[in-house]
């Protein structure tokens, strides 16, 4: 920061001294010819006609030439000098070299002579530097304090960021506390409120992961500690009646804990950066839930559950669609769960007055108490009077993370025409591409 400073002092004094040097030869120009115009008038007539010849000086140079020539062509007067103005005038200002030099020329026609004043150009360029230098030179006088007061002054002002790269390079992984920002400047309070909005976000979600984790830990040791005591009654079965009864009950606890890893991973896998970093694809909502109606099916009959459609409109909407599949068969999976045998559960998908599409699997459950119906959602909970039902408590916190990945909303009814529980899942349809 302090080079760019410094490169720009010293950018813009160049500017400066450019521009001032352009200003002063300007201004030098329009002086010089009035001075050349004033001249050739107070010389018109004032020299005689054709009788005076002026001896050119040695070792003299002068800002000004003068030559005056007769209407005949004779010279009547030139001032010293070893420029020789040229005899065929072009009336007014005109420029001619001569060798290295550049001269400017003024001439005046009167009826009995020819005036010609000339100044070399140089002069006027010499002076305009010396103007412009004037005016660069106290900047470049100045540049050195000027340099030092940046240094001085940003370093001062990034004290603090300073003191804050320190303290943040002696924290520990585990330290996502806020960042004091007291006496921080105020071009970089906008930049640590984002920092410390980022600390708590990352803070929220480790403290998610933490108790995933031990979550998981702890729903994970009942069934494993099971299918270890179904294995030792396996191998302590005298008959063949209790080898096959201890043979079933572990291939029981196995399908369980396939289930729970399974939902664990899907939970993980949805709320993972890279399932949200997918681009989203049309899905046929109405597709897929029918083909997840036909898929449960099997075991709605094995219940004998009266599983079905009711109403299924033709809904498209921007998502993913193995996850949506994954909303739609949980949802499934638990309404025939927790159906009573002889029980009943429908579907329907409709779209409402907003656009939006609705999903609505009601069931003759038990349902779910009022109280609980926002704490279902939470990994590994599982309601009252449910503890006895095979689950592992994650279908309706992968439901909700789905949901809400794809801008839908979900909540937890009393089936008004089943008494059961009526799960209501509002996706946003695709907007209309613009004409």
């Amino acid at each position: 920061m302090i080079v760019l400073l410094l490169v720009a002092l010293g950018v813009s004094a160049l500017i400066q001294g450019v521009s001032a040097y352009r200003t002063a030869l300007n201004e030098t120009d329009q002086i010089f010819d009035y001075q050349m115009l004033q001249m050739a008038f107070s010389l018109r007539g004032g020299v005689g006609r054709g009788t005076v010849t002026v001896p050119l000086a040695q070792n003299q140079s002068f800002d000004f030439l003068v030559q005056v020539w007769s209407i005949d062509g004779a010279s009547v007067f030139r001032s010293p000098g070893e420029f020789l103005l040229p005899q065929r005038a072009l009336l007014g200002f005109s420029e001619v070299s001569q060798g290295d030099k550049r001269y400017r020329i003024f001439s005046l026609q009167t009826p009995f002579e020819v005036v010609q004043v000339a100044q070399d150009l140089a002069v006027r360029h010499r002076m305009a530097g010396q103007l412009a230098w004037r005016t660069v030179l106290p900047i470049a006088w100045m540049w050195p304090i000027l340099a030092l007061l940046v240094w001085w002054v940003v370093s001062h002002a990034l004290t603090p960021v300073s003191r804050v790269s320190a303290q943040l390079a002696q924290r520990g992984a585990d330290d996502l506390a806020p960042i004091p920002a007291d006496d921080l400047p105020d071009e970089l309070q906008p930049l640590l409120a984002s920092f410390n909005a980022l600390l708590v976000r990352v803070s929220q979600a480790f403290s998610a992961q933490q108790r995933f984790v031990a979550d998981a830990a702890h729903e994970l040791r009942s069934p494993l500690a099971a299918l270890k005591l179904q294995w030792q009654a396996l191998h302590r079965a005298d008959d063949a009646d209790a080898r096959a009864l201890a043979i079933q009950r572990l291939g029981q606890g196995i399908d369980r804990a396939s289930r729970l890893a399974e939902q664990m991973l899907q939970l993980a896998r949805q709320d993972s950066p890279a399932a949200k970093a997918l681009a989203p694809t049309r899905v046929q909502l109405g597709a897929l839930c029918r083909e997840a109606v036909v898929e449960a099916s099997d075991a709605a009959q094995r219940r004998s559950i009266d599983l079905g459609v009711s109403e299924c409109d033709a809904a498209e909407v921007m998502g993913q669609a193995d996850a949506l599949q994954v909303l739609v068969r949980n949802l499934l999976d638990n309404a025939i769960k927790y159906t009573p045998p002889g029980g009943r559960v429908d579907v329907s998908l409709t779209r409402q007055p907003d656009g939006s599409y609705c999903l609505a699997i009601d069931d003759s459950g038990p349902g779910i108490a009022a109280d609980e119906r926002a704490r279902v959602f939470d990994p590994f909970y599982r309601g009252e009077g449910l503890s006895n039902t095979a689950g592992s408590g994650l279908g309706l916190a992968i439901v909700k993370s789905i949901v809400q990945a794809h801008g839908g909303q979900i909540q937890l009814l009393s089936s008004a025409q089943l008494g059961g529980l009526g799960v209501r899942v509002t996706l946003p349809s695709i907007p209309p591409t613009p004409s």
